[in-house]
């Protein structure tokens, strides 16, 4: 990087944490690097939008330091609960943190990997990961990105040459280093490792990690007794309107274990995801999920559970009795963040707190009793009652009658329409929503396989954008 953009603020933060909670690891070597996708408009905003495409491969293909950062990448320790069953043999298996920098807003961000080699966790694994993941992976961030959830960042793609050998796709298959964006890679699981090892100390010391760059409003001069419950309460809200924020985007993460929730309360971790095709309580997205664990309807109480064994691990350090109080605090942060998601998502302004509960209601019996397409009610019924003109000359009208629909209707009609962009003018007078089933996934990637043809992956990128813009909606952290 010859000249470093004054927004370029790097950091070594994590490092302050000592190697008591990471392992130096060295980056695989590939034997080819093709960038498919780097993030422009993020890379702008942490002072790397000017790195040329040479440079942007030095760095975050063949991982060479940024400025004044991280010399040598580190993969983190952690455990975890997986599926519930408590696993201490995990860590950063094919990932490593490796840059730290903090946006115009003085947040600290994490640049980190997936498919950048083999570390210490990695057991059998060869630390790779497939072209096909990498690309999904781009997508659900953006389309997550784009319907108001706080998520991580997918910075940088690049094929790496490789032929991988997977059961869960046609092998060989393209290999790729994918660097996500996030704002932390602190994971319920890194303190539940100390919990194990019984490391008050060190528990202790995340504690006032966590406060002092994360969470700075949970800061008590430094006493861990005061400042670790009033970090869990910050941790519960964060948690809570992730949650919720998923349930209004219609998306089922997958892999809820706690090694896969940081305490930033950020969406992170893409492996099995589905977006609804239609509200289904009972939609998984993984199919090794036999039991439904993380089924899009019981998704905020595998969060509230995994929220629980967070809230074990600060036993050491703080009172039993304050914790019980943070913990209370998740519920009404996910109802409050639901009820501003259905307003924000329909494009309404929020009204008083009876009036936007009975929206949410109503909108959720309409599209349980109709089966209509969740997407599309949502991008017919953008702006109000005022849009039934516009969605009755839809492909979804057949939908558009009976009880529920009425109940939902009238409750849109007592809302005022928000005021219209642009943008969104574009947008919601197009012939169809910016929507992810699985069927377009596969139907995208199917000419990326066969021929390197990725213009139906940078037309659906393109159109996700354009959401992005019409909603207009910003995460609450």
């Amino acid at each position: 990087m010859s000249s470093p953009s004054p927004a370029y603020s790097p950091s070594t933060a994590h490092l302050d944490l000592g190697d008591g909670f990471f392992d130096p690891v060295e980056a695989a070597h590939f034997p080819a690097h093709t960038l498919r996708y780097r993030n422009q408009r993020w890379a702008e905003r942490i002072g790397l939008g000017g790195l040329t495409d040479d440079q942007w491969i030095a760095h975050f293909g063949r991982f060479q330091p940024l400025p004044e950062n991280i010399p040598q990448p580190v993969a983190l320790r952690y455990h975890g609960h997986q599926f519930r069953s408590y696993n201490p043999e995990i860590g950063d298996g094919r990932g490593f943190l490796f840059a730290q920098a903090r946006d115009g807003e003085g947040r600290l961000l994490d640049l980190a990997t997936k498919g950048s080699g083999q570390t210490p966790y990695s057991r059998f694994g060869d630390g790779r990961l497939t072209l096909k993941g990498g690309v999904r992976e781009v997508l659900a961030t953006a389309m997550l990105e784009a319907f108001g959830v706080y998520t991580s960042k997918s910075f940088s793609l690049i094929e790496t040459g490789e032929a991988l050998q997977r059961q869960d796709e046609p092998s060989p298959t393209r290999s790729s280093v994918l660097v996500r964006l996030s704002h932390s890679h602190v994971r319920f699981g890194t303190f539940q490792r100390l919990l194990a090892e019984n490391d008050q100390a060190r528990i202790a010391q995340l504690v006032g990690h966590c406060v002092r760059h994360y969470h700075p409003q949970a800061a008590r001069g430094g006493d861990v007794a005061l400042e670790a419950p009033a970090l869990l309460e910050a941790v519960a809200k964060a948690a809570g309107a992730m949650v919720a924020e998923w349930m209004l985007a219609g998306f089922v993460h997958g892999v809820l274990n706690t090694d896969n929730m940081v305490v930033t309360g950020e969406s992170f971790d893409y492996g099995p995801w589905r977006f609804l095709p239609h509200y289904e309580p009972g939609f998984t997205a993984a199919y090794f999920d036999q039991t439904g664990l993380y089924a899009y309807g019981r998704q905020p109480g595998a969060v509230a559970w995994n929220f629980e064994r967070f809230a074990e691990c600060l036993t050491l350090v703080a009172p039993v009795a304050d914790l019980e109080t943070a913990l209370k605090t998740y519920g009404p942060a996910f109802n409050e963040r639901l009820r501003r998601m259905a307003t924000g998502r329909l494009g309404v302004m929020a009204k008083d707190e009876a009036a936007d509960e009975e929206l949410l209601a109503a909108f959720f019996q309409f599209l349980h009793h109709s089966k209509a397409p969740f997407e599309r009610t949502i991008f017919d019924w953008h702006g109000g009652a005022g849009r039934r003109d516009f969605a009755i000359a839809g492909p979804s009208a057949a939908h558009y009658q009976g009880e529920a629909f009425d109940r939902f209707f009238a409750a849109l009609a007592a809302h005022e329409p928000i005021g219209v962009t642009p943008e969104a003018e574009v947008y919601f007078s197009g012939p169809a929503p910016a929507t992810l089933t699985i069927d377009e996934v596969e139907k995208l990637w199917a000419p990326i396989a066969e021929a390197d043809d990725w213009s139906l992956f940078t037309a659906k990128l393109a159109h996700i954008d354009q959401a992005r813009l019409a909603f207009g909606l910003h995460p609450a952290r």
